[in-house]
């Protein structure tokens, strides 16, 4: 009798044990399955073959109203929703001045709009003289239904004046902005030079310092690894000024402490970009490695980090990373880099933007990722840090994959928003051939390991 009751009390056991594990694999599969769940893909634009394919897009939250989010698409595209992302309308941008891509739209904290932008006064583009003569800012104090006709920036030709970006600076509301000066833009001259200027409005984008030149030193006119580009200027919270920028398979950075006045005399020469700025991914027909520099002007522990974002080949042409770097004191020394994408090696992630919610300190990086996949297939990631950037979670924001075309222009940049909580980002997709402008709109406490922001908003009249 013994032998039996000890067999059953086994394969209670046992039972117990196979229930048990079933219950955890059923918990676990929800789990996963709670945050799998797919965010929202909105389509803002899609290529309708009439005129420039939309792509290389931006997107703004406005600080006063986070329910007010502008985004922008080449060539002229401004994308308005007021109800935080359940309905958009599409608007169109015109300046005395022309309306040629690279677009850039930044809110200050009157809740105004800028979208700045390259030129063509004469509307004949490439066959014209006057292409790019200058940076344009276009300004708009209704949310973006409205814009005025623009002011110019560094307007310097025959010298060409390209791939801006901008940033306001949150105590003053002082702008500025940084760019590419070509002596002429896609020269082969060995005498060309391009270098990188910088221009400020105080007040409100009506008029603009006239440009200075940050870089100690000048690179070609190729529009390639040897040419000084990507320059994008960060302020910190007590108004220092800093401008990071790629050349020579290196990151550089200048900076001030006194609001744009002096500089530093010889530049900061932060890391080594292992296969330059000019990146060889499969299915483009160009792609860039450029750095995305932020500051944290939060209230948190990590108020006044200094952020730098790039992605390089460190690991093999076949294996694009997404990287990340952060300074306590402003450039002077970097902390070692960390590799954002967590997938195992072997796999493209390219074309990373980066923000801060200044609400939080999260920092944000969105980026393009083939982990998934042995082709061309392409999915949108959303990486997140709660710590400062020195860890990161991954998360699929893109419904589905894309493939695009190398014969077709994909654009250089996507992008990404956060404030208060609300994180958008903002990109490009391809099918068949066709590029589309598609963003989503997430909450913070829709994402693993994020809790909700607390808030206190007047209500509106």
């Amino acid at each position: 009798m013994l032998p039996v009751l000890c067999s059953l009390v086994y394969l209670y056991q046992r039972k117990k044990l196979y229930m048990l594990r079933l219950l955890t694999l059923f918990l676990f599969i929800s789990f996963n399955a709670l945050y799998a769940q797919q965010f929202e893909n909105i389509v803002l634009d899609t290529d309708d073959g009439t005129g420039r394919a939309p792509c290389e897009p931006s997107v703004a939250i406005n600080l006063k109203d986070r329910d007010n989010i502008v985004g922008a698409a080449i060539l002229d595209k401004a994308y308005v929703t007021n109800d935080g992302g359940k309905t958009w309308s599409t608007k169109q941008l015109n300046s005395p001045h022309g309306v040629y891509g690279d677009p850039v739209v930044i809110s200050d904290t009157k809740g105004d709009f800028y979208y700045f932008h390259l030129s063509d006064p004469t509307g004949e583009n490439w066959a014209s003289e006057e292409i790019l003569d200058r940076i344009v800012c276009q300004k708009s104090d209704d949310g973006g239904l409205t814009w005025s006709e623009g002011e110019s920036i560094g307007y310097n030709h025959p010298k060409d004046q390209d791939k801006e970006w901008a940033v306001v600076d949150l105590n003053s509301n002082n702008i500025y902005t940084t760019w590419t000066q070509f002596d002429e833009y896609n020269s082969e001259d060995p005498n060309c030079q391009s270098n990188i200027l910088l221009s400020e409005s105080k007040n409100g984008g009506k008029k603009w310092s006239d440009p200075i030149q940050l870089n100690q030193f000048s690179g070609d006119c190729v529009d390639d690894d040897k040419t000084v580009e990507g320059a994008v200027p960060a302020v910190g919270p007590e108004g220092q000024l800093m401008v990071a920028w790629a050349y020579d398979s290196k990151i550089y950075l200048d900076r001030s402490f006194d609001k744009g006045k002096t500089w530093l005399r010889f530049d900061i020469d932060v890391v080594d970009q292992v296969g330059g700025w000019t990146l060889d991914i499969p299915g483009l027909n160009r792609s860039n490695g450029m750095p995305i520099l932020v500051c944290d002007n939060s209230e948190t522990r990590y108020r006044g980090s200094l952020y730098l974002n790039w992605s390089d080949q460190t690991n093999g042409e076949d294996d694009t990373d997404i990287w990340f770097m952060r300074s306590f004191n402003y450039g002077d020394s970097w902390e070692p880099a960390v590799r954002v994408n967590d997938d195992e090696p072997g796999k493209h992630q390219f074309l990373s933007w980066m923000t801060v919610d200044h609400a939080t300190g999260y920092i944000y990086i969105v980026y393009y990722d083939r982990r998934a996949y042995e082709g061309l297939e392409t999915d949108v990631y959303l990486a997140y840090s709660t710590n400062g950037g020195r860890s990161f979670e991954n998360i699929k924001i893109s419904e589905s994959p894309f493939i695009p075309s190398a014969d077709k222009f994909f654009g250089d940049y996507l992008n990404v928003a956060a404030h208060d909580g609300r994180i958008v980002p903002i990109w490009t997709r391809m099918d068949d051939g066709k590029t589309s402008v598609v963003t989503t709109v997430i909450e913070q406490e829709e994402l693993p390991g994020l809790d909700p922001i607390a808030r206190s908003k007047k209500k509106k009249k």
